[in-house]
């Protein structure tokens, strides 16, 4: 097999015009791949194009090179897209995450060759995901390729990237199994003979096995290898990632033909629901970051160096695991992540609401089966994640047998790794739907979109005692912050730097307070593109993440973490962007993993602390009148010093651009009990044949009648962009259940009292 990069001189217009497709486009722009049509506007919250674009690019063939087999390897296109060859669809693809293949030859010609790929990030109701927080990019944002092979070759068209699984499994005292499973293509259809060799390096080159295989081939010819290794090297995590070099060769006639080249480690990791997560039998607490794949100004078109610069401050804080949300990345960042020594949680994006123009759930399958297939042999993945939040509109029979599903999908594909689930917090400890994965995971925002931070702990240690044989983590924990505002007493909702602060400390503390807590997911690294929000002074931004979206700017967060997880001595005095201060006595955060610390304002000690606390402060710290010098100093115990330093300002009056400006804030509804008559109400007996509020919003709407009793008490929040998706799977039943709709029960007394009047037509 030959690959090359097929990225340059791409012709692009903002536009689907049919003749696009087999007519070059007159008046387009030059692009080099990958490319993403929303990197400004989906960032923007002034809103984002969606709708249908086209690329195209010409290529020149000879005689000679159609003789050969050509392949184009898209790596993926958001959210639909279809590729045609001279006009004439080629292949297409509706997993707007995933790698996909053209077989290209019955279309190629001799001579030049017209190449459209049409792309469209509009709304599809059976493509997922169908609502999130995060933009829904669209472009070819990920390399293209172009494939040539000869007539024999391994798999190139089963949805996997490799056309192989290889498969490492400990046996006993020591002893692992290597499994070596695949496919070999004959093109020509008729008998070839062929031979598979397969050697396993170490990191020096040395060769640990090598071992060859005959085989026969008249279509598709499917090979195996099993071999055990003793004492192989392991994959440590971050503390030694070691990976070895699997080569797997293809003759003909002794002629080379195709190969791999996988990098592949040794390791088992066991989840248990009382002590936690063991790492070759070592137990370990996973340091989780959760992480998008967008960035600045280029949405989700990244670059390798954009890659590798999150995987920098992903080592910087010391994060020993990672997860890769809500949908499949880049197959480079999962190299990183092998190479790192990161574990991952891999998932799909089945999230928030199921289709309900999807009745087979044939999408979220589809992108299941190619995010396994395809990530399948990196090391660093230690869990498949089927759902996340899937039951914000509705929890009920329907969606526990779409988990089902996917979960014995899952553990078809892959019979090693763990299956796993993200809840919303709303999910009953007691819920049948914790019982269809092998572990739990929770969103659980307690003192920030509910109750108070102290309630995380309380939670958790309700789930621990009511499903004790269950292991749990938290997928995603976290406030919005922008790093412009700041607070002596900083609270709920007044998106600060300082709340940020004291919220993850309470969350770090919960976890390791906790054995059986695998760990957690602070939600999120980074900053990352949301088109519908507007809230802590930005726009089109969710800002909980402990850096910027541009990777400038690290909250303080990212070094309290740092000061939980990571071994590299440091020590960073917090509020460093909180400069002018109106009080006289402040409060001095140092966040280090150095114990010895003293605190200096100008030549002056103020004060000495010796102890393992990674936040460390020192109270009531005076400071003069205009500019004040702070410098914090830390010796380790083998006399390394590290230092830093801040300029503060003593103003005269606050300085209210620390401040976030308080915006009336739209709530779905005043004080029910001031609206309508709720008093003396008496519950409504349901009638069959009437409606109700049992009926989704979306029957309701077809009935002119009681569309009008919904819009009496709602208005038009059903044609709310977010609430329309849920039209098809929300009741107003299941609204109740909802906190932020704040509906008392005495209200759905009184709307069945005019609902169930209403006769159902037949």
């Amino acid at each position: 097999m030959h690959k090359i990069d097929f990225n340059d001189r791409w012709v692009f217009i903002k536009e689907g015009k049919e003749s696009y497709i087999e007519k070059e486009i007159p008046d387009g722009e030059y692009i080099t791949l990958p490319h993403c049509f929303n990197g400004i506007d989906g960032q923007s919250g002034d809103g984002m194009y969606k709708g249908k674009t086209c690329y195209q690019k010409k290529v020149a063939l000879t005689g000679e090179e159609l003789r050969e087999y050509h392949y184009l390897e898209i790596g993926a296109a958001s959210l639909v897209s279809h590729v045609y060859i001279n006009g004439i669809l080629a292949g297409s693809s509706r997993c707007g995450f995933s790698m996909y293949r053209v077989f290209l030859n019955p279309l190629l010609k001799e001579g030049e060759n017209l190449i459209s790929i049409v792309v469209d990030n509009s709304r599809f109701d059976d493509v997922y995901p169908l609502m999130a927080d995060f933009s829904f990019y669209g472009g070819l944002y990920r390399e293209v390729s172009w494939i040539t092979t000869r007539a024999l070759h391994f798999e190139l068209l089963d949805n996997s990237r490799d056309g192989m699984y290889i498969t490492q499994k400990a046996i006993k005292n020591g002893i692992y199994e290597l499994k070596i499973k695949g496919s070999v293509i004959n093109e020509l259809h008729n008998k070839l003979e062929s031979k598979i060799k397969v050697t396993l390096l170490d990191k020096e080159g040395n060769g640990v096995l090598s071992k060859t295989m005959k085989c026969a081939v008249i279509e598709k010819e499917e090979f195996e290898f099993i071999e055990e290794l003793n004492q192989p090297r392991l994959w440590q995590g971050i503390e030694d990632p070691y990976l070895y070099t699997l080569k797997v060769e293809l003759y003909q006639e002794e002629q080379l033909v195709d190969e791999r080249n996988l990098e592949i480690g040794f390791r088992t990791i066991e989840i248990t629901p009382d002590k936690g997560v063991f790492l070759n039998g070592k137990p370990i607490k996973l340091n989780g970051v959760s992480r998008h794949q967008d960035f600045a100004e280029v949405g989700n078109a990244l670059t390798k160096e954009h890659m590798e610069l999150d995987m920098s401050l992903i080592k910087e804080i010391g994060a020993n695991s990672i997860r890769l949300s809500h949908y499949q990345h880049h197959d480079y960042f999962y190299t990183l992540c092998d190479r790192a020594g990161l574990l991952v949680w891999a998932e799909i994006p089945f999230i928030s609401v199921p289709s309900t123009a999807d009745k087979e759930n044939q999408n979220a399958k589809d992108q299941l089966e190619r995010l396994i297939k395809q990530a399948y042999n990196h090391c660093s993945i230690y869990c498949w994640g089927i759902q996340n939040e899937i039951t914000i509109a509705i929890e009920n029979e329907q969606i526990y047998e779409m988990v089902k599903e996917l979960a014995a999908i899952a553990r078809n594909l892959d019979a090693v790794r763990y299956i796993a689930q993200a809840n919303i917090h709303s999910v009953a400890n007691e819920s049948s739907l914790n019982d269809l994965t092998d572990f739990v995971g929770y969103n659980l925002y307690y003192g920030w979109y509910y109750k108070e931070m102290k309630d995380l702990a309380v939670r958790l240690d309700e789930f621990h005692k009511v499903r004790p044989n269950i292991p749990v983590m938290v997928t995603e924990y976290g406030v919005d912050t922008n790093p412009v505002l700041h607070s002596y007493t900083p609270s709920v909702k007044d998106y600060t730097e300082e709340y940020q602060l004291l919220f993850q400390e309470n969350a770090l503390k919960t976890f390791k307070e906790r054995e059986y807590v695998l760990g957690g997911y602070v939600w999120a690294l980074f900053d990352f593109g949301s088109e519908i929000r507007n809230e802590g002074g930005t726009k089109g931004k969710n800002q909980k993440g402990l850096v910027t979206i541009d990777r400038k700017i690290k909250k303080d967060t990212f070094y309290l973490c740092k000061a939980y997880w990571s071994k590299e001595k440091f020590v960073k005095l917090a509020g460093s962007r909180f400069v002018n201060r109106h009080q006289e006595e402040n409060d001095m955060v140092v966040l280090s993993n150095v114990n010895s610390v003293k605190l200096f304002v100008g030549e002056k000690m103020i004060g000495e602390r010796n102890d393992h606390e990674p936040v460390k402060i020192f109270k009531g710290v005076k400071l003069a009148h205009g500019e004040n010098f702070i410098r914090v100093e830390a010796v380790d115990s083998e006399g390394n010093c590290y230092y830093d330093e801040m300029f503060l300002n003593r103003v005269k009056d606050m300085d209210l651009s620390y401040v976030l400006k308080k915006t009336e804030e739209k709530t779905t509804v005043t004080n029910w009990f001031q609206k309508f008559d709720l008093t003396n109400v008496q519950e409504v007996a349901i009638k069959e044949g009437y409606y109700s509020t049992f009926d989704t919003i979306e029957e309701l709407y077809k009935n002119e009648e009681a569309k009008a009793v919904f819009k009496k008490y709602f208005g038009d929040l059903a044609e709310n962009p977010q609430m329309a998706t849920m039209r098809g799977l929300m009741t107003i039943d299941s609204m109740s259940k909802r906190s932020r709709f704040n509906i008392p029960k005495e209200l759905l007394s009184v709307i069945n009292k005019e609902l169930n009047v209403i006769e159902k037509r037949k």
